[in-house]
């Protein structure tokens, strides 16, 4: 592999995104609109933020049954992720107000979730948004190395024969790695996908800081005010990582993990040999793009293509964005990819898994049979 620094050179001269980008700024010049928060996205934030206080609280009230306080749990996992795409997801992109401060104060509400919004950051709005599903670089197509196969480019392992029932019980771990391993193990790291680590020396003291007040807020303060014993908070947090590892992995998935995203890999010189706005469109998918409730969980991630497109506005204007990409795209005769519903991502995406895994499996076999047999 070349040790030249991955570029995307636009051989095709398309003006896709110079199009779609002069669409869009008029579209909130003409309207006089803001690309930040409004008073929706004011509103949503309350809420969830309101959700998060008042669910933690009733749990450490200590007035409730063990049963009620595991479903308070579960509940509150996906309240957390409900939080990271609706509040901090946008703070980290700088796309929820045109205020730096506003957003860094929000982005660190990222640490009550558990992650590290300074690592996140790294692998997120730089790595990911930048080399979408390619091969080492994008960190986070590497769900579980060994035992998810999610890119035809991978060695397929026998197990993997199974990854289309297992995978989604790996997604429901991930939180709880990313709150116990994730982060210092990227932190750590000499580079995350290929960006050297370079880290101020004021995010080693942030990052060990903030996760100490996560471990005191869900850890210490349930084991000395509840009335249970060690093994039921056990459960109890396992069960909340779960849920909100669920949530955040599903819609990661359905998002880059479909039917018809491509995994494409540099060429010898190490370079995509596309514009990088393409390659977004090839990579990403959409789902449930009609659904309001969708919406308004998800913080505009089932509209992954205009998040993808435009990161620095508030995913509260994607609907109006979305009607402006679809027809560009279709004009420049380039992939637009939804999923109308939920149910059809899931489905399509448990395919893919399927293809990656078993099908591959049984392919690599009969090549291997049929190469003895000559």
């Amino acid at each position: 592999m070349s040790t030249k620094p991955l570029r995307f050179t636009n051989v095709q001269r398309s003006t896709f995104f110079a199009t779609v980008r002069e669409r869009a700024d008029a579209h909130f010049r003409d309207n006089n609109l803001s690309r930040h928060a409004n008073g929706a996205m004011w509103a949503k934030t309350a809420f969830f933020l309101g959700s998060f206080v008042l669910t933690y609280g009733l749990i450490i009230s200590n007035q409730f049954s063990v049963p009620v306080m595991a479903g308070l749990a579960a509940l509150l996992g996906a309240i957390c992720a409900f939080i990271g795409f609706n509040v901090c997801h946008d703070a980290l992109h700088g796309s929820f107000s045109a205020s730096k401060r506003v957003n860094k104060g929000l982005g660190l509400i990222f640490n009550l979730i558990g992650a590290s919004p300074y690592v996140w950051n790294i692998t997120h709005n730089v790595v990911h948004h930048t080399y979408t599903n390619i091969a080492g670089h994008d960190e986070d197509i590497e769900v579980a190395p060994g035992l998810v196969r999610l890119d035809a480019s991978e060695p397929v392992r026998r197990i993997q024969r199974y990854q289309h029932w297992y995978a989604f019980l790996l997604y429901g771990l991930a939180s709880l790695s990313w709150v116990l391993r994730k982060d210092y193990k990227k932190f750590f790291q000499p580079k995350i996908g290929q960006q050297v680590a370079n880290h101020p020396r004021r995010e080693y003291f942030n990052l060990f800081f903030y996760k100490a007040i996560y471990y005191v807020l869900f850890i210490v303060v349930p084991l000395l005010v509840l009335d249970i014993t060690w093994w039921q908070w056990a459960l109890g947090f396992v069960l909340m990582h779960f849920v909100e590892g669920l949530v955040l992995g599903l819609v990661f998935q359905l998002a880059h993990v479909v039917e018809g995203t491509a995994f494409p890999l540099p060429d010898e010189q190490n370079d995509m040999r596309e514009a990088w706005a393409v390659h977004q469109l090839r990579t990403t998918a959409n789902f449930s793009p009609d659904s309001r409730l969708a919406s308004f969980l998800c913080g505009g991630l089932n509209r992954q293509i205009e998040h993808h497109l435009f990161p620095k506005i508030c995913h509260i204007h994607y609907p109006a964005l979305a009607s402006i990409v679809r027809e560009t795209a279709h004009e420049f005769d380039l992939p637009y990819l939804e999923n109308p519903t939920f149910v059809g991502a899931l489905q399509s995406h448990r395919r893919v898994l399927w293809q990656m895994g078993a099908g591959a499996w049984t392919t690599a076999r009969q090549a291997s049979r049929a190469q003895v047999a000559a």
